[in-house]
């Protein structure tokens, strides 16, 4: 009898599944050694309790291959409020993004100021101000969902602030467009965004020489850095943050796909969907920024290590699902073309993410095109004439041939 079987984590089972053969003996479990049919949420509950992960026989599996992107990351294990999470939603992008920069860059502004000013209130020993969270956090998701590139667009064209006000803004408009993609609703983005800000706010705590120590840390010291996670959830609490997700995806966000995270040491589908989308968020942010240990990687390079890193530290269908959300060349990368200019990307094409739109910087020889044409690679990929033909040759790391866009007044 041919039997097609795939290996499928408890998260990601949904009824009408055949599960073919468990992780460990069926005599060690309270099921039927033939296989058994999933009738439902409790038959998934009840395989939770024995096992981390299953084998299902999809010929047998009368709705096993219809699992959605979310289904199969594990969205439905996913509460808001005690209450199973609200049913995912598709986004488009509502306006242009000529349309949506006016509001963005009002946005991106206020979002910085009000970053800023959570992290030195409570860096100066001043509680965390919830609503200051809410005004810094909901402008940045309604910005996102209306359109996906101008938040990020901005951001490359603004000088970078202290590493711990651009990364909690950074993070908080990264996972929001990553919940975007994925089809979060809006109510779960917000959830993500203030999460996303305040992840990283027990770090205030800390020495700022700890912070800034360009060499390797001590044992202790590893230790005393990792109770930030601690420290951040209980500002959180005395600040009266509401919602109790918020907390838990922030606890379990340096967690890592093999286990080898913290504080708990989870791997898998163990770690909540949404703190597996954090700490994804959180690295990736971190390696493309400038710290005192380490200079910024291009963001097409981060992407890269991320992938090559995949089922070790992160998912590999969440890594997947991040870099189909930022494109090949996510917006804000410097690229050098096959022509031998160099442009930087301002949006992306989602119907083909290897010809995105670009402004042009240097003419072949990298001297400046004060010009700074806006183009899109598609048509130029695929003029008539082969020589003729423009398309993204390598990207660059931030600042080669002695380019910063936040100096040329884009």
């Amino acid at each position: 009898m041919e039997i097609e079987e795939r290996k499928v984590e408890i998260d990601g089972l949904t009824p009408g599944m055949f599960v073919s053969r468990l992780d460990r003996p069926w005599t060690d479990t309270p099921f039927l050694m033939q296989g058994f049919a999933i009738e439902g949420q409790a038959d998934i509950e009840k395989l939770r309790r024995f096992c981390r992960h299953v084998y299902i026989d999809v010929l047998k599996s009368s709705r096993g291959e219809q699992r959605t992107v979310l289904q199969r990351l594990g969205y439905g294990a996913l509460k808001r409020g005690g209450k199973t999470a609200p049913a995912a939603t598709t986004h488009v992008n509502q306006v242009s993004l000529a349309d949506e920069l006016p509001q963005a860059r009002k946005v991106w502004d206020s979002a910085r100021a009000l970053a800023a000013r959570v992290i030195d209130d409570v860096r100066a020993g001043r509680r965390l101000s919830a609503d200051a969270l809410t005004g810094a956090v909901e402008p940045i998701v309604a910005s996102v969902i209306r359109n996906a590139d101008a938040f990020f667009w901005l951001d490359a064209l603004r000088k970078r602030d202290a590493y711990s006000y651009s990364h909690a803004v950074n993070c908080c408009a990264l996972v929001t467009s990553f919940g975007r993609h994925l089809g979060f609703p809006r109510e779960m983005l917000v959830d993500l965004a203030s999460a996303g800000m305040l992840m990283d706010i027990g770090k205030t705590a800390l020495p700022e020489e700890l912070l800034l120590r360009a060499g390797p840390l001590t044992a202790a010291e590893q230790i005393q850095v990792r109770a930030h996670v601690e420290r951040t959830l209980e500002m959180l609490d005395q600040a009266g943050v509401t919602g109790h997700e918020i907390g838990a995806m922030i606890y379990a966000h340096h967690e890592r796909h093999d286990g080898s995270g913290y504080p708990q040491g989870l791997a898998g589908a163990a770690i909540p969907l949404n703190a597996r989308m954090l700490g994804l968020v959180d690295t990736y942010d971190a390696l493309s920024s400038e710290r005192p240990h380490q200079p910024s990687l291009a963001r097409h390079d981060v992407l890269q290590w991320l992938y090559r890193e995949r089922d070790r530290l992160f998912q590999s269908d969440l890594i997947e699902q991040f870099s189909q959300s930022l494109g090949v060349y996510p917006t804000g990368s410097l690229v050098e073309l096959s022509s031998g200019e160099v442009a930087i990307v301002m949006a992306q094409n989602p119907a083909r993410r290897l010809y995105p739109r670009v402004t042009m910087l240097t003419r072949s020889d990298k001297s400046l095109d004060p010009a700074f044409r806006q183009v899109d690679l598609w048509p130029l990929a695929n003029l008539p004439d082969r020589a003729q033909r423009v398309w993204i040759e390598r990207a660059l790391a931030p600042g080669a041939y002695g380019l910063d866009p936040t100096e040329l007044y884009l």
